[in-house]
């Protein structure tokens, strides 16, 4: 299955009414669609063969079996191609045309049309659609909105009463939960370091923020995960660690310690070094929560590592978090280091 890559295939959308992938047919008005629905799958609007074909074509080799029945598709005629294998089952009423095997996600897909516009992907489902997370989970995980449903089986169904409108997106042509909603229905399964990870993934791919992240909290007051996203976003607020308040706290230790004292934020190859210590060929650099950073910023903090090696530099980098809660261990590597770096 291709991996969904930021970038690639048609870009995201928010809602705006009731929505979906409708291409407009010339001369024809849009149909209404039922007011309940969350998002509406390509409309039927001619009969025939050429109609399947192009529903097939856009829905990633998938169509539904009221697709079938509104291009003029007897239903006769339905069981007559899943007996010669012109159409096969992959979902209760939704078929594969012309081949077993699904097309990259369209399982995903798949699971959208199963419910005929009252759910779309969420959890590790929408986090992996939308890259926060590196492998696609073994079951499709989607929220059912406003109703109930049997479980299928390698589907993964979440009942809510109500979404909000902000909460929903659409990409890649399959209707899923916005990134911030993404990461809080995430946050009630995955491990710690995996849901940080995401998080930093998401918001150094700038498809979310904090700001967001709090409002998808604020709309979903009491859910399952609500507390660790916050924790995330409490540990993010503390100082940022390029400016002088640890720099301060670290060269006090240092200076308690007894170690040498080093050059502090001064250039080095036209790049400025937290702390450097030239005698020893030691460098070190203060490192914000992920959280905060962006691609760019990672970039050139390897570019800047590399610098220094090729200068004969070991780097040691310290967080903010390391700082305060151990900082007698953070102390206690750098006099080693030190000591290494000397003999």
């Amino acid at each position: 299955m291709d991996s969904p890559e930021a970038g690639q295939g048609p870009k995201s959308r928010a809602l705006s009414g009731i929505w979906g992938e409708n291409p407009e047919i010339p001369g024809r008005a849009p149909k209404p669609q039922p007011a309940h629905r969350i998002w509406v799958p390509i409309q039927v609007g001619e009969r025939g063969e050429r109609e399947v074909a192009r529903l097939t074509s856009a829905q990633r080799g998938l169509i539904t079996r009221g697709q079938l029945l509104a291009a003029g598709i007897t239903r006769g005629s339905i069981e007559h191609r899943l007996q010669t294998g012109r159409l096969h089952k992959h979902l209760r009423g939704v078929y594969l045309v012309g081949r077993p095997t699904l097309e990259p996600l369209a399982r995903e897909l798949a699971a959208a049309l199963y419910f005929d516009g009252d759910a779309v992907l969420s959890h590790a489902s929408a986090c992996w659609l939308w890259g926060f997370i590196p492998d696609a989970p073994p079951e499709v995980t989607v929220t059912l909105i406003g109703r109930d449903a049997r479980p299928r089986q390698g589907l993964h169904v979440h009942r809510v009463p109500f979404l909000a409108r902000q909460d929903m997106r659409i990409r890649r042509g399959i209707p899923l939960t916005a990134p911030a909603r993404s990461l809080l229905d995430l946050a009630a399964d995955a491990t710690e370091d995996a849901l940080e990870q995401a998080v930093a993934e998401a918001v150094a791919m700038r498809l979310t923020s904090a700001r967001e992240l709090e409002q998808a909290l604020d709309r979903a007051p009491g859910r399952s995960g609500t507390a660790r996203i916050r924790a995330i976003l409490d540990a993010d607020a503390e100082p940022a660690l390029a400016g002088s308040k640890p720099e301060r706290l670290l060269l006090e230790l240092i200076r308690q310690a007894g170690l040498p004292e080093p050059l502090v934020n001064k250039p080095f190859h036209g790049f400025r070094i937290d702390m450097r210590w030239p005698e020893h060929r030691l460098a070190l650099e203060f490192d914000g929560h992920r959280f905060h950073g962006s691609r760019a910023a990672f970039e050139r903090d390897r570019r800047r590592d590399q610098v220094l090696a090729a200068a004969g530099y070991t780097v040691i980098r310290v967080t903010w978090r390391q700082l305060i809660e151990e900082p007698y261990a953070v102390i206690a590597r750098v006099a080693m280091a030190l000591q290494v770096r000397a003999a």
